[in-house]
């Protein structure tokens, strides 16, 4: 495993990541690696996620997809 290093962190960020991972009961090294895990997913768990869908689950296709975004953007301020 890798070893990464983050310079000038503003320090009330660092204070809020300490309250979060101790809200749910890790360190900070844990509640940042588990956010990292978490957005910076691969294509592939992606896709596993969509396969493991509960019966039932509302799909929409590409096309109802793009209509919404336009939707929204049209909306939008």
């Amino acid at each position: 495993m890798a070893t990464l290093t983050i310079r000038n962190v503003p320090e009330d960020l660092v204070e809020r990541i300490k309250e979060v991972a101790a809200r749910n009961g890790r360190s900070m090294e844990s509640e940042l690696r588990d956010f990292l895990l978490q957005r910076y997913v691969t294509r592939q768990q992606v896709l596993e996620e969509i396969r493991n869908r509960p019966p039932g689950f509302p799909s929409a296709t590409a096309r109802e997809i793009r209509r919404w975004i336009e939707k929204g953007r049209r909306s939008s301020p």
